[in-house]
């Protein structure tokens, strides 16, 4: 079994920045095969003595929360350990680990929030990528588009089809446009006063 230490090597420098969220069969593979089996530890509760200052915490919410959407990409199981990060997310922010860690890795305390259905928790990460991932503006603008897709639909329609949810004629017709993408494509529009 791998240690935390071992998967932050491997999503910081192997993964890194330019493939944290670009996707793709390579890193999906790669995510499975040497980490299928801890992200099940993780859903089983076998990890969560992880989450006990910055380093275990950060490790725990990228297996949690990063990893699944890899290893399960278009399932359902690529958002069953949501909950677990979220609370392992809430956690770290009442003992100040999220600010021990150093950017761009201190998103990842914050995704959680990000990727929630619960409209409170994405006003949290909008507020938080805001306040503490200043530098990087994109950031707090992923999860403005994230936020609007929650205040218009109550939910991700992208997620949808994998949990066997029923899409309406709006939500199919946001997909159709674009989705996501459109959505960010607008706001950095508006950003630059086009």
């Amino acid at each position: 079994m791998s240690d935390p230490i071992e998967l932050l090597e491997f999503w910081l420098h192997e993964v890194g920045p330019q493939g944290w969220y670009a996707g793709g069969e390579d890193i999906d593979t790669l995510c499975r095969d040497r980490f299928a089996d801890l992200w099940q530890a993780a859903q089983d509760g076998g990890l969560e003595h992880w989450v006990d200052g910055t380093v275990g915490t950060l490790a725990y919410l990228i297996l949690t929360d990063q990893i699944p959407r890899n290893i399960h990409r278009g399932t359902s199981l690529a958002f069953a350990t949501d909950p677990q990060a979220r609370a392992a997310a809430r956690k770290a922010l009442a003992a100040g680990w999220d600010i021990a860690a150093p950017e761009p890795e201190r998103q990842f305390f914050y995704m959680p929030f990000e990727h929630s259905e619960d409209p409170s928790d994405q006003a949290l990460s909008v507020q938080l990528l805001t306040e503490r991932l200043a530098s990087d503006p994109d950031m707090a603008l992923h999860a403005r588009a994230h936020q609007q897709v929650i205040v218009r639909f109550g939910r991700f329609p992208t997620r949808n089809g994998p949990l066997g949810r029923t899409s309406s004629a709006e939500e199919q017709a946001y997909l159709d446009q674009g989705g996501y993408a459109a959505v960010v494509a607008r706001l950095k529009s508006h950003a630059s006063g086009a």
